[in-house]
């Protein structure tokens, strides 16, 4: 009986393994979704309210991200920046709505021929830590090489810490501002 007790847990392990791994996978195939599902025809650029106030997302609620080290509309995020902070393209100019105007809209070419949207002059992006709708996992976030901002409907970079930081910020020896996680 102790080889039937034993063949049972392995069973139940390996049933365990195929969920956790199942979740998992769920969560990274979501993330690694994102820059297709931004280049579909109906890719708009859109103002929600959050603890950061008014901040630009996709059609699908996804925040949209400025890194702080793009001068003018060039894009200088490639190669591990753009995995990790994947550019928001779009085959065609986005509709905008909730505050965004249509003139501070436009699509830049990148290095790899597809087109990047950008907002007040700004290369617009995902943050790979953003799992889902209205999060803001990325804001002030400091990687390759500069800080990463949400941006307001006007197309500047919205500064403010998230409110949530507050509560995790006496866990933090950082002083740079926001959190990583």
């Amino acid at each position: 009986m102790t080889p039937r007790k034993t063949l049972a847990t392995l069973a139940s392990a390996a049933v365990i393994a195929l969920i956790v791994a199942g979740c998992g996978s769920g969560g990274s195939s979501s993330s690694s979704a994102k820059p297709s599902a931004s280049s579909s025809s109906g890719t708009s650029v859109m103002a929600a309210s959050t603890s950061l106030g008014k901040i630009v997302t996709d059609s699908q609620g996804r925040t949209l991200y400025l890194f702080a080290h793009d001068t003018g509309m060039k894009s200088t995020c490639t190669g591990a920046c753009a995995s990790n902070w994947p550019p928001f393209t779009a085959k065609s100019k986005p509709a905008v709505s909730g505050g965004v105007s249509g003139s501070d809209v436009s699509l830049v070419k990148r290095t790899d021929g597809s087109k990047q949207v950008t907002l007040g002059g700004h290369p617009l992006y995902y943050f790979s830590g953003d799992q889902s709708a209205g999060q803001t996992n990325g804001q002030g976030v400091d990687e390759f090489g500069a800080k990463w901002f949400t941006v307001a409907p006007s197309g500047t970079m919205v500064t403010a810490a998230p409110k949530s930081a507050a509560n995790s910020s006496s866990s933090s020896s950082s002083g740079g501002g926001g959190y990583s996680y």
